[in-house]
């Protein structure tokens, strides 16, 4: 089984791309410093590389 990853949102979706909100929606990351726990697969890697600038990541 895979590790899981904390994420949390840190930086506002205002001002970010459509596709950025796209990406935070689908990892659950809905308002601002909200966390989510996820598991370390190469779907979920992708999606945080996307929007490195506005989340923390931690296992």
């Amino acid at each position: 089984m895979s590790a899981g990853l904390k994420i949390t949102l840190v930086r506002s979706q205002i001002g970010a791309t459509t596709a950025q909100r796209a990406v935070l929606n689908g990892l659950g990351l809905t308002k601002l410093n909200k966390t989510v726990v996820l598991q370390n697969t190469p779907e979920i890697i992708g999606m945080i590389a996307k929007v490195s600038h506005m989340v923390k990541v931690e296992e």
